[in-house]
């Protein structure tokens, strides 16, 4: 796994653009301490670790699944009343932590979405162009699936959907690698938090004064 910046750069920071937009003072400007917006954020009890404050006084961060007590599992029923059961987890296009059933279903569903990610699998092979023309080169080769293989190549159909409900009843024995093979990990996506375990860094962004 090397560094990331998708949090920040494509969530955090845009979002505060957008808030001081919205407030009236575009950075550089200083926001008066009277001043801040209040911003839900998605998280559930199942993810109550990564509930937590703003880093800049303009923004203040409320968990309303969490002040409801309600866990992924309320939020799935309440959808299926809805009539909106199907609604998948976010997450970028490009994410490594997609299991084998993302990948399938992009490629099933969205062809020119697949052919997107086939060709920014390919394009990240060598590492970042910058880093490497700087001598900062990659030590090794990236790729996007776990197998470490082109993702056209990739087995994403190694595990079939007859496979997999016959492995449920062992994947409290054979722990998490499986389950994340076939459905990726399971915490999903929130402005502040991604789906890896990696705390974000925020003091980077040009936009936290």
């Amino acid at each position: 796994m090397t560094r990331r910046q998708c949090t920040g750069e494509y969530k955090i920071k845009p979002i505060k653009k957008k808030v001081r937009e919205l407030l009236g003072y575009p950075y550089p400007a200083r926001i008066p301490k009277s001043i801040f917006v209040e911003q839900w954020v998605g998280i559930s009890t199942d993810e109550f670790h990564r509930a937590k404050d703003a880093d800049v006084r303009y923004m203040r961060n409320r968990h309303p699944l969490i002040e409801m007590g309600w866990s992924r599992s309320d939020c799935v029923r309440y959808l299926t009343s809805l009539g909106l059961a199907d609604t998948p987890k976010s997450s970028c296009l490009g994410c490594p932590f997609h299991g084998n059933a993302q990948w399938r279903h992009i490629r099933d569903n969205s062809p020119e979405e697949w052919q997107d990610v086939v060709e920014f699998d390919a394009a990240i092979r060598q590492g970042n162009a910058r880093a490497n023309a700087t001598g900062n080169k990659l030590l090794g080769e990236a790729f996007l699936h776990r197998s470490r293989v082109p993702l056209s190549e990739a087995p994403i159909d190694h595990i079939t959907a007859a496979e997999w409900a016959a492995m449920q009843q062992e994947l409290t024995d054979t722990g998490p690698d499986l389950a994340d093979l076939e459905q990726g990990v399971i915490d999903g996506c929130s402005p502040w938090a991604c789906r890896s375990e990696v705390e974000p860094v925020q003091d980077d962004f040009g936009l936290a004064s």
